[in-house]
């Protein structure tokens, strides 16, 4: 159960805000974040703003539009361009740090021209100690973090985003395509829709919780450590579906998909074990 007292706690960080300009990716705490904020400040003072660009999943794009629709959260779509910054483009350890410069600079001057006082973003208290460059932007561009702030956790904003009928509420993580391409293979719009055609095929035969990562023309597969044994059984189907994406081999990860599995080279960590499929 989320405490009472995160929920006030909450409620208070908004309502001092006023209104607010909310970094909306249709993931699950942005938009629990968007319709906290219409429940305190009224639809009048809140504006959800989702990036588009070509790191953006076409199904997180719709899922922040059809949320909005039917739970009466302004909304507004912005095209961002940190593809064309080859700081981004290179894809250093602090790619993100490029990526949200660009988001919330565009947002703060977005809320400056309508008089809108704060621009929000939707971590949580479970991103601290996290590999997050990103933040720095954020904190470069005043942007705020109520959820941290309110000390509210991913279960808790599950949970309340439940108790809401947040079709969100049980969606799994999704950050941006690039998040799938290993740090020093370039970014490339090719990339990116190489990487989203081939979770939306995994998508197709029911993988829920997986990462395909982009190695070139190999794709190593991090499924859900439950969902292994499915996939082998699926080996010939996965395969194809991965292929037909662009890629020339398929790799299964056999430790399974983690959170933060990328940083795990900046911390010295092990080679991986890989099972060849195809």
């Amino acid at each position: 159960m989320v405490p009472e007292s995160k929920r006030q706690h909450l409620q208070s960080i908004l309502r001092q805000c006023g209104s607010v300009v909310v970094g909306y990716s249709g993931g699950v705490d942005s938009v629990f974040l968007a319709r906290i904020a219409v429940e305190v400040l009224g639809a009048d003072n809140v504006l959800a703003v989702t990036g588009k660009s070509d790191s953006v999943a076409s199904w997180m794009e719709d899922t922040a539009r059809d949320v909005a629709r039917d739970f009466g959260i302004p909304w507004l779509e912005l095209e961002t361009h940190e593809i064309d910054d080859p700081r981004y483009a290179a894809n250093p350890s602090n790619r993100c740090y490029f990526c949200k410069s660009e988001l919330w600079g565009r947002l703060t001057d977005l809320a400056r021209d309508r008089g809108i006082g704060a621009v929000l973003d939707g971590s949580n208290a479970d991103d601290v100690g996290d590999h997050r460059p990103g933040a720095v932007a954020a904190e470069e561009n005043a942007v705020r973090s109520p959820l941290l702030e309110a000390g509210l956790t991913k279960a808790e904003i599950r949970e309340w985003s439940r108790e809401l009928g947040l079709p969100t509420w049980d969606q799994p993580a999704a950050p941006c395509l690039a998040s799938r391409i290993p740090y020093g293979i370039h970014v490339t719009p090719r990339r990116l829709r190489e990487v989203e055609s081939a979770e939306v095929a995994l998508r197709t035969l029911g993988f829920r919780d997986f990462r395909v990562r982009h190695h070139d023309g190999v794709a190593r597969l991090e499924v859900h450590p439950a969902e292994i044994g499915r996939a082998a059984e699926l080996r010939r189907e996965v395969a194809a579906a991965v292929r037909s994406a662009g890629f020339t081999r398929v790799l299964i990860d056999l430790q399974g998909y983690r959170r933060g599995s990328l940083n795990e080279g900046l911390a010295g960590g092990q080679l991986v074990q890989l099972g060849a499929w195809g």
